[in-house]
């Protein structure tokens, strides 16, 4: 196919919306979007597989803008191709209400895959994408399952570090179908990218097993970008990084390779220089008939693939539940029959039981995928019986992410948002910093993943202050969307599982390194309202509020208050976010509000004045020493927490 008149008018609208979307909005960024208006006008008219009219259609390609500040660049296609998105959202960009935030957001706008703008998490996501279609693939077969993941990504992308994770993870899977196209504008913000960069990324890439090739000055050749989507979209055993020497804001006369361009830097007298020199007429969102008919047209290009697909998903021999459920990322019919349970009196740490959970899971969960950074067993990611994902084992679901958190979490959004994958990633809690920017988008977009954290307190011990969480817990808890659950016992864990595999969004476990008691009262508990009263009594002087590792203190603090005549009611909080959803007459039969409160957990009291009255905590940063020694220390013993307990009466008694 040769570039025709009407394709080079295409991209000239196309370009003509990237400027006048931010200029409506006054805000945005223009360049980057009009440099690449050929390269998509390519992939969406000549080589992706889509549907426009059913952007949820399981086997179509994925489009990962990853530079997601260009986003005007993706909702000028998805405009064009027919998906659910109005001129008059093209209008409206980035304001209140409508289609077309400031960043793509995965399930605000239908035809956004993944939630970008952060950069470089679009690379990390996209890696997660293609995990998850060569593992599908693998699992039902090419008539099922059969696509490529497109992934856009510039200077900023790739000056992150966690691109530097994600495509070695990439390499290292040999994740053939995965194709970027690196915009190698030569700008940043602050200037030309010289200033601050001067590595070789087609080396780097290399370097990581990548199939790899330099383009060069044809940002504006159509059929040279075509010729080499499609070189890249038959390598099987690689990733494929294409890059590209574009000019930002080009053909712009007076803004092009202006590193003002990379944001709102075209007014009305530089919209209206280059719409001239474009042969566009000098009008806002100019939508010629001829050119958004062409691109209607390429919006259904694929649909006679998708009936091809639909008819032979109906004649599938397989397992065709299977397939649904796994697609679903659901638990097949029964499966928390499957749930394992300990009796009272036995000793287990909760990442141990975690990790019998996963493996009792995997049979009938089966689209569980998982792995730690480095730290699989240490975390109860193990999975066995199930391969391990490779070039050579692409159906395996036991991934090896490696010393890689930061990639972890983000292909993990990505495995999650491709749909038949529910991803479970471990490491230590005090790492999950690292994490962090990734576990925020995964609340922001509903990704279905579970994370493992372990080693969850100061009873980590020797390794000292900078492997032991304080503070963690509370930054995790302030992520709305997020549920944070910290089980007191090994059936607390167990029932957080159950929790966690039914949600359509977001967990996080947080699991003990040391061996705790499975205390009475937890067999068969269920934790919907997120807390349980573990230790009642008739007529309390106290609540004691406990998670995780610190219940089983509580419940022996509460005995040895008992016998000085003070009764102490144990409430295990297992999940704040849970608890909070309750309706006040829920929350006022598990924490009576008359009745004085302290909390007890070995973490930063932040935010537990929100139920108690007083907090054993941990507000500074831990100790290195035998794991026993420093919860003595700081203050988590049965003793200290009964003294505590009438410290809070004698003050209120005081007070009163």
């Amino acid at each position: 196919m040769t570039t025709s008149d009407l394709d080079q008018r295409a991209i000239n609208v196309v370009r003509g919306l990237a400027m006048d979307g931010p200029h409506a909005a006054r805000s945005g960024h223009q360049g980057t979007a009009m440099a690449l208006a050929p390269l998509a006008h390519v992939l969406w008219t000549r080589v992706m597989k889509y549907d426009a009219s059913d952007p949820h259609w399981p086997d179509r390609d994925r489009f990962v803008l990853s530079i997601g500040h260009a986003s005007i660049l993706l909702y000028s296609m998805l405009h064009l191709t027919g998906y659910d998105l109005s001129e008059k959202d093209l209008a409206d960009f980035r304001q209140w209400g409508s289609k077309t935030p400031g960043h793509p957001e995965r399930g605000h706008t239908d035809g956004v895959e993944v939630t970008t703008g952060p950069l470089g998490q679009g690379l990390g996501n996209a890696v997660g994408l293609a995990i998850a279609e060569r593992q599908l693939r693998a699992r039902f077969g090419e008539d099922m399952v059969h696509h490529h993941t497109w992934c856009l990504v510039g200077d900023g992308d790739l000056s992150e570090g966690l691109s530097h994770e994600a495509a070695s993870l990439a390499g290292h899977l040999g994740l053939g179908g995965l194709i970027c196209v690196y915009d190698d504008n030569h700008i940043s913000i602050d200037g030309p990218t010289g200033l601050s960069l001067s590595d070789n990324a087609a080396d780097r890439f290399r370097s990581y097993g990548w199939h790899v090739e330099e383009l060069g000055e044809v940002a504006e050749d159509l059929d040279v970008l075509e010729a080499a989507l499609r070189r890249a979209a038959e390598v099987e055993d690689q990733p494929s990084l294409l890059v590209l020497r574009s000019h930002i804001a080009y053909p712009s006369p007076t803004r092009t390779d202006d590193p003002a361009a990379h944001g709102y830097a075209l007014k009305a007298e530089e919209i209206t220089a280059a719409k001239a020199v474009m042969g566009l007429p000098d009008e806002p969102f100019f939508l010629p008939e001829d050119v958004v008919m062409l691109y209607r047209r390429a919006g259904t290009r694929g649909r006679e693939e998708r009936d091809a697909w639909t008819k032979r998903v109906e004649a599938f021999g397989g397992d065709r539940v299977l397939y649904d459920d796994t697609l679903a990322a659901r638990g097949r019919l029964g499966w928390e029959t499957t749930l394992p349970s300990w009796e009272p009196g036995a000793s287990v740490a909760t990442r141990v039981a975690s990790g019998a959970v996963l493996q009792a899971l995997a049979e009938v969960v089966p689209a569980l995928l998982a792995g730690g950074a480095d730290l699989t067993s240490n975390t109860g990611t193990v999975l066995e019986g199930h391969g391990v994902q490779s070039q050579a084992d692409p159906a395996g679901r036991q991934l090896y992410f490696g010393v890689r958190e930061h990639a972890m979490a983000a292909t993990m959004n990505g495995m999650a948002l491709h749909g038949g994958v529910l991803p479970v990633g471990g490491t230590f809690l005090v790492f999950s910093d690292y994490n962090r920017p990734s576990i925020r988008l995964a609340a922001l977009s509903r990704a279905k993943v579970i994370y493992s954290f372990t080693h969850d307190s100061v009873g980590v011990g020797e390794d000292g202050p900078t492997h032991q969480p304080v503070e963690q817990l509370a930054a995790l808890r302030a992520i709305p969307g997020l549920r944070v659950i910290r089980p007191a016992d090994a059936n607390e864990t167990a029932e957080a599982w159950r929790l966690a595999v039914s949600h359509d969004g977001p967990t996080a476990l947080i699991l003990s390194r040391q061996d705790l008691p499975v205390l009475p009262g937890t067999l068969g508990v269920q934790l919907d309202h997120g807390a349980h009263v573990l230790r009642a009594v008739d007529a309390a002087d106290i609540v004691l509020v406990a998670t995780g590792s610190e219940v089983h203190i509580a419940l022996a603090a509460a005995d040895l208050l008992a016998a000085d005549g003070i009764e102490a009611q144990v409430v295990s909080l297992a999940c704040w976010d849970l608890f909070a959803e309750q309706p006040d007459l829920v929350q006022d039969a598990i924490l009576p509000p008359e009745i004085p409160a302290l909390s007890v957990e070995a973490g930063t009291s932040f935010g537990w004045e929100r139920w108690v009255d007083d907090s054993v905590a941990i507000d500074g940063f831990g100790a290195s020493a035998p794991g026993a020694r420093v919860l003595t220390e700081f203050g988590f013993t049965a003793e200290h927490v009964a003294y505590r307990s009438r410290q809070l009466l004698a003050d209120l008694d005081d007070f009163t």
